[in-house]
């Protein structure tokens, strides 16, 4: 009998353990994703002629950079840059630039209303009032692109998360400053 409940009290500790791993996959955080993307062209919107006249492509306007920020460290180090850039075709689309973070469980890169707050304070503030989830986060290190949804006014958020939904907590944030 003795035996019997020694074993089901190993193959107990053997499952959380397994169900633990699963949860918070520790090797994720020694496992690095590197992201290389350009940044999109979008074709310019293209005018109707005059009646009469012959139609001639417009020359594309370049993308332009409306919003920037640079992250600071939450749960997890993280450094780079962020930027909302207009395309030609009048879309957006956030850039990060230069990404260097810790991987992880279900990393997100969201939109919030929440302020940037240095330190612990700062952790778990994104989720507080409104918030767009892009994408689940490409690679936890380079350069990359995530379009901004049609319509989406950006300006009313203010910062950018890189935010684990697993544990809901930011691993780095970064305040937007127009211009």
């Amino acid at each position: 009998m003795r035996k019997a409940r020694w074993a089901g009290v190993g193959v107990l500790v053997v499952a959380v353990l397994a169900a633990g791993l699963v949860w918070f996959k520790p090797w994720a955080l020694w496992v690095d994703e590197t992201v290389t993307e350009e940044l999109p062209s979008a074709a310019p919107a293209t005018r109707a002629p005059s009646p009469g006249a012959t139609a001639r492509p417009e020359p594309p306007a370049a993308p332009a950079t409306v919003a920037r920020g640079t992250f600071i460290s939450h749960e997890h180090a993280t450094a780079g840059t962020v930027r909302i850039v207009r395309l030609a075709d009048g879309s957006h689309t956030l850039r990060l630039e230069g990404l260097d973070t810790s991987n992880g469980p279900d990393l997100r890169v969201w939109l919030s209303d929440a302020p940037v707050k240095e330190g612990i304070a700062g952790w778990r503030v994104f989720d507080d009032g409104k918030y767009v989830n892009l994408a689940k986060l490409k690679g936890n290190k380079g350069d990359q692109n995530y379009p901004l949804p049609a319509g989406l006014d950006w300006s009313a958020y203010g910062s950018v998360s890189i935010w684990c939904d697993r544990f809901d907590v930011s691993f780095g944030a970064a305040r937007l400053v127009e211009g």
